[in-house]
């Protein structure tokens, strides 16, 4: 397990042992690549942090961080015992990076995709980071580009020994970052068959 836990302890508790093993069994879509990643140190004592690609043809089209903190003394600002953090980043074309709405537009990709997957939480917040990026000097002839970058964090309200609805936040992430991407939904009704989370 790479989930990290504080020194001198002998085990997880309970509740963070049965959410780490719900988002180990979460399936995305195929074009997402998860792998776990070493957690952040020193922001709860207990926290596992899963690395996500979009990949389609060879090529990463979104990248992103899903992030499951535990802290069994419920911090009052988290609201919970539980919190997720996380951050995407992509590429747009210069145009849609010109767009006033984009901020807005892009926050509601998250609100969507945590109620398309039923996916309860409260304290949702975050921020919309738009950085345009023009060639100059030798560089000219590149197009601008930019980047947007959509960071936020949110309290499940769930019983993390419900897998269903453990599962529902990774879900909803995955969402994003392949909205984020460019990625068509999928039609109602047909499921994925993703890679399994290691």
């Amino acid at each position: 397990m790479n989930a990290s836990r504080p020194p001198g302890s002998t085990g997880a508790p309970p509740a963070f042992a049965a959410a780490v093993a719900a988002v180990r069994e979460v399936r995305l879509r195929s074009e997402v690549s998860l792998t776990e990643v070493p957690p952040p140190a020193r922001i709860a004592p207990f926290a596992l942090a899963l690395a996500g690609d979009v990949l389609v043809g060879g090529e990463e089209l979104a990248t992103g961080r899903f992030i499951l903190l535990h802290d069994p003394s419920a911090p009052p600002e988290w609201g919970g015992e539980f919190r997720i953090v996380t951050y995407v980043r992509a590429d747009l074309e210069a145009e849609l990076g010109a767009d006033p709405m984009l901020g807005h537009v892009g926050w509601s990709w998250l609100e969507d995709g945590l109620r398309a997957s039923g996916a309860r939480a409260t304290g949702v917040g975050g921020t919309v980071t738009r950085v345009l990026s023009e060639g100059h000097g030798a560089l000219a002839d590149r197009p601008p580009s930019v980047d947007v970058e959509l960071r936020a964090s949110w309290t499940p309200v769930w019983t993390p020994e419900d897998p269903d609805a453990t599962a529902a936040h990774l879900h909803a992430w995955g969402e994003l970052l392949c909205t984020v991407a460019g990625l068509p939904p999928l039609p109602e009704g047909v499921v994925s068959l993703g890679r399994r989370q290691r």
